[in-house]
This record gives C-alpha cells, sequence and structure tokens, in this order.
C-alpha cells in the first residue's frame, strides 16, 4: 500500500563520488557526464505480412564516462592512464554513487570494466583565478543502476 503524505524530492546532482576498485576509496569529482546506455536498432520486414517495418533491439552501446576535478597532489588517476600508454590496460569496475540530503547512498550506478581512455591536464591561464581542472574519460563495457 502507497504511502500518503511522504514527501518524494528529487536528489542534488552536486552530491555525489565515484569509487573505482583499487584505487584507494571514494573520488570527490565536480563534475560526472556521459554515463547513459543506447541501443542500436534493427529494422526488419518480414516478406509476407503487412508492408510495415519491426524494430528489433540491436546492439548495447555505454556512453563514455567523463570525469573532472580540481587538480590535486593524488596521481592515481595519471598513473592509471599510464598503464593504458604503456599497452598494460587494466580495466576497472566501480560505481557513481549519489547521495542524499543526509550524505548516505541513494542511488549506484555500477560499471565494469573500465579504462581509461583520455586524460587533460588542467588548462592554464596567467590573468584567471579559476581551479586547474584536471578531466579524465574512461570506457566502460557496462553501466546499471542499482537502486536498491
Amino acid at each position: 500500500m502507497a504511502e500518503t503524505g511522504k514527501r518524494l524530492d528529487p536528489f542534488a546532482a552536486f552530491n555525489f563520488t565515484l569509487n573505482i576498485d583499487g584505487l584507494g576509496g571514494s573520488h570527490g569529482f565536480s563534475e560526472c557526464t556521459g554515463a547513459n546506455t543506447e541501443q542500436d536498432v534493427i529494422e526488419y520486414r518480414e516478406g509476407n505480412t503487412d508492408p510495415k517495418l519491426l524494430k528489433l533491439p540491436g546492439l548495447k552501446k555505454f556512453g563514455d564516462i567523463t570525469l573532472r576535478r580540481g587538480f590535486t597532489t593524488n596521481k592515481e588517476l595519471w598513473q592509471w592512464r599510464q598503464t593504458v600508454l604503456q599497452g598494460k590496460t587494466v580495466r576497472r569496475t566501480g560505481s557513481i554513487v549519489l547521495n542524499d540530503e543526509g550524505g548516505k547512498p541513494a542511488l549506484t550506478w555500477k560499471f565494469t570494466a573500465a579504462w581509461p581512455r583520455q586524460y587533460s591536464a588542467p588548462n592554464f591561464n596567467g590573468t584567471g583565478s579559476e581551479v586547474a581542472i584536471e578531466e579524465l574519460i574512461l570506457v566502460v563495457e557496462t553501466l546499471e543502476l542499482d537502486a536498491k
């Protein structure tokens, strides 16, 4: 039976963490984009039926996850990227965790077989006062929402 009078407020988009197995604990990022799923459409027509296209699900695709954070002395992400540059790709599982107002996990998107395909050092500008932001783009093979 549904509860009456209970509010279901949306979660704040800024309250998230990223966990990558094998890389010391949670990592705080200022931005995380691209976590999505998509599927090709296969158009098919049977020759002995009404001339219309049937649309069947095809290959599943999972978007590259782009992460941005203020540059710090923590070099774990760069070192992970270096392994790929050296031809020793290390694939890792991980999760993006959206927290509620109390800081407790509310929703978790789990990804598998991730590896860093691109790393971007911060942009530097002697006339600006912005935080130096580094960017990492992860390729993933699966993404699923775990909404316990």
